[in-house]
Parts: structure tokens; sequence; C-alpha cells
């Protein structure tokens, strides 16, 4: 096996930015999101979410590209939520994504912000970058997170 160290901070929406990620389904959505990337021998290291969207800080293998890694968590974690009892059918992920990479040096800090989400948002000290999940937003640039 090639020596790999890969980090990226990922953020996904949920379908039309419905709050569909209530306090009951959090728990089994991130459960199912680890198991799936563990299958794809990837390493989460921060996962958290808010109702409307996911935040991840993962290690991807080089052989797995970012885009299939994102494409395969959102379709198995959107299957699963959709078959639990008691599903409505409706839950999915919008299309898209946003991906940061990070250095090892940075590692911590990104772990701690995707672990702190629910008070960034309350408290409104998210970085908007860190945010953005798709090129149509209006969000500041990635210069502006370092600021």
């Amino acid at each position: 096996m090639a020596f790999w160290r890969l980090y990226y901070h990922l953020v996904w929406a949920t379908k039309e930015r419905l709050p569909l990620i209530t306090s009951d389904l959090e728990a089994e959505l991130h459960g199912h999101l680890i198991g799936k990337a563990d299958a794809l021998e990837s390493i989460v290291h921060a996962i958290e979410s808010v109702d409307d969207h996911i935040h991840i800080v993962v290690s991807i293998p080089p052989k797995l590209s970012v885009s299939d890694f994102v494409g395969q968590l959102k379709g198995a974690s959107a299957f699963h939520v959709n078959h639990m009892p008691d599903a409505t059918g409706n839950f999915g992920w919008q299309r898209g994504y946003g991906v940061v990479s990070v250095g090892p040096s940075g590692l911590d800090k990104a772990i701690g912000y995707v672990r702190n989400q629910k008070e960034h948002h309350r408290q409104g000290t998210i970085i908007e970058a860190l945010e953005r999940v798709d090129a149509e937003d209006n969000a500041p640039s990635l210069a502006s997170a370092d600021e």
C-alpha cells in the first residue's frame, strides 16, 4: 500500500436546503456515513451537521477521487435514510458539494471547526468559505477564510 496523507473538509446540503437532518436522524446518518467512508478505506476525522447541511473532515485514499467519494456517501446515505422504519422517502441531498484541502498543520483547526458547527451557526461565527456547496453561492473567496 502506498503512503498517503490527504485531508479534506467537505460540505454538502440537503435537497432544496430543507431542514431534513433532525436530531432524531443525526446519529443514524452520521454513523452510516462513517461506516460507508470506512468501507471506502477512508478515515473520518470529524463529522457534524445542522438541519440542512453536513460537514466532514476526512482522509480519502488517492485511488478514489473526491467526487466519487462524495457521490458514494450521498447516494448510500440517502438510500439508507429513505429505507429506515417510518421513512417518508423524501430524504435527499442537493447536487454539488464544497471541498477544501487541509494541510497537516491545519487539520486540528478543521476538526475543531466541524465539531463546533452547531455553535458556529448559533453564534454566527461560521467561515463562509467553508460553508460553500456550489460555485453559484455568493460567498467570499477562500482567501477570506484566513484573514
